[in-house]
C-alpha cells in the first residue's frame, strides 16, 4: 500500500527566540507579565485597576438676574471645561454636569467656576467662585454623594452680588459614581458630549425565525382572464425580513398535483431581534410575475423552545400587481399558502465564530443553566500605540477600548492625544460556560469634535482599528489575577504584520460554584436544538452574517453609537472568507497534530532497527508481558496518562495564550496574499490579478486533490476485497480467511498476537527489503480511480 504522503508546501523561516507563552516567536511580539500597583485589595471596589485620584467638580445650576442662555466654565490651571448653554427657568439655569480632573495633571492650587452669558460676538462674565484644593474634602464609596451647595459669585470688581451657583467639589477615585458620566481632563478640547464617556451596551436578544414554506393552492396567472391555471415551471416564494431576503427553489413538477398548487416543503431561516418591530413579507412569484403577497408581523409568530414542530396554517394571499403593489390589493378566498412559522428560541444564534465564541446559551432565558462564575476585567491602559492620525498637525491617537463577552459590550472613554493612554476601568460579566472567549479591541476615535484634519473631511467617519486580544476563560486558573501586556498585532495589505502597541489588562475568573463548573464540561457545547435539528454549515455561515448585521445596526442606534466597523472587527466577520495565509496556518496546525502518531511510528521503527539493543530488548519484554497479561494494558495506559499529566503540572503554562504571529503565518505572508485577504467579496481587482490568484488556487487544490484521491483509493481497495470485481483476488482472500479462521480457532489468541509482534520486531538481518506478500496483494486490488474521466 502506498500511503498518502503529506508534504509541507508552505516553508516557514526559522525562529531564533521564544515567547513567554512557550511558543517560538520574536520577543517584541510576545506576551509580557506586568506588575501594576492594583489598589484596594481583594474585595474592594475597583481592585483590578490602579487607583487614580480625581478632582470632581459638579456644576448643578445658577440663579440670579439675567440668567438666560448662560454657560458654566470650570478652570483648573491650563485645563478648561465648558457646559452647553442652559435656558432660564423658574429655579434658575441648570446644567448638572460633572468635571473630573486627574490629580497627576493638576498644576494649580485652586479651581475656578465661571458663569458667562453666551453671545454671538463675546462672552460676558456673570460671576466667579473659586475653591482652595487644600480644603476640598475626600469621598470614597460607599459614602453617599456630596450634596451641592449655593455659593455667591464675585463679579468683575470682586464684590459678591445676587448671582449664585450651586456647586459640589470633592476628591475621589474612578470608583466614584460620577466617574462614568463625567467630563475628563484628558478630553480637553472636546465638546462636552456622550462620545467621551465610558458606556455599557447590551446587544439585542437574537432569535432564529423559521419559515417553512410547504405548499400553495389555487394560484392563477394575472394574464389569464378566465382564472384558469396558466403558470410556468418556475413558481417560487420570496421571503423578506428587513434587509434579509431569501427565496425557495422553483416548485418541482409533480404529476399528481396541478400547476396551480405547487409544493416546496422548504425551510427559510432569518435572524430577528427583540423587540420584534419588523414584518415578514412573502411573495409568490412566477418568474417576473407576482401571484400573491402576504405580510405577517414578526411579533405575532409563535415562539418554540424545543424541537416539537408548531402547527402549520393556511394564509390567504393578497392579489397584487407589480405596478401598484401598495395601493391596489384584492383578496381572493381560494388563493392561499401553507406555512409553518416559528421563532426558535432553543438555538443559540451565532454571531461569532465557534472557535472563539463568548456565549453558548440558548436564546430563550427559560433554558439557561445557572452561571458558574464571574469574569472581572480591568482595562489598565496601553503603551506604544502608533499615531493613527499622521495627517494632522500633531500625529496622535484618540484611543478607546471595546470589550465583548456574551450580550454585554463595554466601551471605555477615549483618551485624547495620547499614545500611552491610561483608562483604569473595571467591568464584570456573569459566566455560564468556562469554555468561552472574551475579546478586547483597541480603536482610534474619529468622532470627537476636534479641530483635526481626520474629522474635517466629508463623508462617513469610521474609527480606526488598532488591534484586539482574545482570552479563553478555560485557560485561566480560578481566583488568580493575571496582569499582562498583550501585543496588538494587525495585518495591513501593504506592510504585512505590524505591532500597533501593547494593551495592559488585569483579568480574574472567579468560580461561584465548583460543582456547576465541572458539570459544564460534561454538557453539550451547544443547546439541544443544534443536535435535534442541526443546521447546515452553509446555513450557519449565512445566519452568522445576518446576525452580525443585526447586532451592528442595533448598537449603531445607541448613544454614543458603536460603529459598524467596530462591531465587524470584534466579531471577525471575514473569518469565513478564503485566505492563503489562514490555509497555511491550518496546514501547519494539522501537521502539528500529527506529530504524536508520527513520533510513535518513528519509535517503533527505532525498535525494529535494533540500533539500540537494550532499548529494543526492553520493548520486546514489555510487549510479551502485555501479551501474557492483557488485563494490564488498559490500567497501565490510564495510569501512564495520569502520571504524565501530574508530571507536566510543574511545567504547565503560566500565562494565557495570545495571538501568535508565527502560528498565524503573518510574518511569511507575501504582499499579494495579504492583498487577496483584504480584497472585497466579490473581488474588486482586475482580470489579470484574479487570473493569477485563480491559477494559484488551482495548483494548491491539485495537491489536495491528489492526496484525497490516494486516500479514496486505499478505501476502495478495502471494499474491493469481497466485491468480486477481481474474482481471483476475492477467491484467494476468501480461502485465506477460512484458513485464518481455523488457525485462530485452534491457536490461542495470546500466542497469535505474540508471534505477530515478535515477527514485526525481528532484527533486520531476518528481514528483507522487499514488500510483504500481503502488501503486494493489497496493492493489486482494483479501485475506481481507473474509471474516472
Amino acid at each position: 500500500m502506498n500511503p498518502p504522503v503529506m508534504m509541507d508546501p508552505y516553508p516557514v523561516p526559522p525562529v531564533m527566540m521564544f515567547s513567554s507563552s512557550g511558543v517560538p516567536g520574536p520577543v517584541e511580539f510576545s506576551l509580557k507579565e506586568t506588575r501594576p500597583q492594583l489598589g484596594g485589595g481583594r474585595g474592594a471596589t475597583y481592585d483590578l485597576v490602579e487607583q487614580v485620584e480625581y478632582l470632581y467638580v459638579r456644576v448643578v445650576k445658577a440663579r440670579g438676574p439675567a440668567m438666560s442662555s448662560v454657560v458654566a466654565e470650570v478652570k483648573l490651571g491650563n485645563y478648561r471645561g465648558v457646559t452647553p448653554p442652559a435656558a432660564a427657568s423658574a429655579g434658575g439655569s441648570g446644567w448638572d454636569k460633572t468635571f473630573a480632573f486627574s490629580k497627576d495633571s493638576i498644576q494649580s492650587s485652586f479651581v475656578e467656576v465661571y458663569v458667562r452669558h453666551q453671545h454671538e460676538q463675546q462672552q460676558v462674565v456673570v460671576g466667579r467662585v473659586w475653591f482652595d484644593l487644600g480644603e476640598v474634602p475626600r469621598r470614597a464609596p460607599p459614602d453617599s454623594t456630596l450634596a451641592p451647595q449655593w455659593y455667591a459669585m464675585e463679579d468683575r470688581r470682586g464684590q459678591r452680588g445676587a448671582a449664585e451657583v450651586m456647586v459640589a467639589v470633592w476628591f475621589g477615585t474612578q470608583a466614584d459614581e460620577a466617574f462614568a458620566e463625567a467630563w475628563h481632563s484628558k478630553a480637553a478640547g472636546v465638546h462636552l458630549g456622550s462620545s467621551i464617556k465610558s458606556k455599557v451596551y447590551v446587544a439585542p436578544k437574537l432569535w432564529y425565525l423559521r419559515v417553512a414554506v410547504i405548499e400553495a393552492q389555487d394560484l392563477t396567472s394575472s394574464s389569464d382572464n378566465k382564472q384558469q391555471p396558466s403558470l410556468g415551471v418556475e413558481v417560487f416564494v420570496r421571503a423578506q425580513v428587513g434587509n434579509q431576503i431569501l427565496r425557495t427553489r422553483p416548485a418541482p413538477v409533480v404529476p399528481a398535483r396541478p400547476p396551480s398548487s405547487p409544493f416546496w416543503n422548504e425551510d427559510l431561516m432569518f435572524v430577528v431581534a427583540e423587540p420584534f418591530e419588523e414584518f415578514l413579507v412573502l411573495s409568490v412569484e412566477d418568474r417576473d410575475e407576482l401571484l400573491g403577497r402576504l405580510v405577517v408581523p414578526v411579533s405575532a409568530i409563535q415562539r418554540r423552545l424545543d424541537w416539537k414542530p408548531v402547527p402549520s396554517r393556511w394564509f390567504e394571499l393578497d392579489r397584487a400587481t407589480t405596478t401598484n403593489l401598495q395601493q391596489q390589493q384584492q383578496r381572493f378566498a381560494g388563493r392561499r399558502v401553507h406555512l409553518r412559522l416559528s421563532l426558535d428560541g432553543g438555538y443559540h444564534v451565532l454571531d461569532e465564530a465557534t472557535a472563539y465564541s463568548s456565549d453558548l446559551q440558548p436564546t430563550a432565558k427559560q433554558l439557561w443553566k445557572p452561571y458558574v462564575g464571574v469574569l472581572e476585567l480591568g482595562v489598565l491602559g496601553a503603551t506604544g500605540l502608533l499615531p493613527m492620525k499622521p495627517s494632522s498637525r500633531d500625529a496622535t491617537t484618540d484611543a478607546y477600548c471595546v470589550a465583548k463577552y456574551g450580550h454585554k459590550w463595554i466601551r471605555t472613554r477615549p483618551v485624547v492625544d495620547s499614545t500611552s493612554p491610561r483608562w483604569n476601568e473595571q467591568y464584570t460579566w456573569e459566566v455560564f460556560d468556562p469554555c468561552t472567549v472574551i475579546t478586547v479591541g483597541v480603536f482610534d476615535s474619529c468622532h470627537l469634535l476636534l479641530d483635526k484634519s481626520s474629522s474635517s473631511g466629508s463623508g462617513m467617519v469610521r474609527d480606526n482599528c488598532i488591534g484586539k486580544v482574545r482570552i479563553r476563560l478555560s485557560t485561566l486558573e480560578t481566583d488568580r489575577v493575571y496582569t499582562h501586556a498583550y501585543p496588538l498585532l494587525m495585518l495591513h495589505p501593504s506592510s504585512g504584520v505590524k505591532k500597533m502597541g501593547e494593551l495592559h489588562l488585569a483579568v480574574r475568573f472567579c468560580c461561584g460554584n465548583a460543582g456547576n463548573m465541572f458539570h459544564a464540561y460534561a454538557r453539550p457545547l451547544l443547546p439541544k436544538m443544534h443536535y435535534a435539528e442541526p443546521l447546515l454549515v452553509r446555513q450557519v455561515e449565512s445566519l452568522r452574517f445576518q446576525a452580525t448585521n443585526v447586532v451592528s445596526a442595533s448598537l449603531a442606534r445607541a448613544e454614543p453609537p458603536l460603529g459598524k466597523e467596530v462591531v465587524e472587527f470584534m466579531l471577525d466577520h471575514r473569518a469565513h472568507l478564503w485566505s492563503m495565509r489562514r490555509s497555511k496556518a491550518n496546514f501547519s496546525r494539522l501537521v502539528s497534530v500529527l506529530q504524536a502518531p508520527i513520533a510513535v511510528t518513528r519509535w517503533f521503527e527505532l525498535v525494529r532497527s535494533w540500533n539500540r539493543p537494550v532499548h529494543s530488548c526492553v520493548a520486546v519484554f514489555t510487549f510479551l508481558v502485555f501479551v501474557t497479561s492483557p488485563e494490564l494494558i488498559l490500567p497501565t495506559a490510564f495510569l501512564a496518562m495520569a502520571f504524565t499529566g501530574l508530571w507536566r503540572y510543574r511545567v504547565r503554562p503560566r500565562h494565557p495564550p495570545h495571538m501568535e504571529m508565527r502560528l498565524s503565518h503573518a510574518d511569511a505572508a507575501t504582499a499579494d496574499e495579504l492583498d487577496e485577504e483584504f480584497d472585497t467579496f466579490p473581488s474588486s481587482r482586475g482580470g489579470e490579478v484574479v487570473r493569477f490568484r485563480y491559477d494559484r488556487i488551482r495548483s494548491i487544490a491539485g495537491r489536495v486533490q491528489t492526496v484525497v484521491g490516494d486516500i479514496a483509493t486505499q478505501g476502495e481497495r478495502m471494499q474491493a476485497v469481497l466485491s468480486w470485481r477481481d474474482p481471483r483476488a476475492t477467491l484467494l482472500f476468501s480461502i485465506a480467511c477460512v484458513v485464518a479462521a481455523v488457525i485462530a480457532y485452534a491457536v490461542p489468541i495470546k500466542l497469535l498476537i505474540g508471534i505477530s509482534g515478535l515477527y514485526a520486531m525481528r532484527p533486520p538481518r531476518f528481514r528483507t527489503k522487499m514488500p510483504s506478500r500481503l502488501m503486494n496483494f493489497f496493492r493489486r486490488l482494483p479501485s475506481r480511480a481507473g474509471i474516472l474521466l
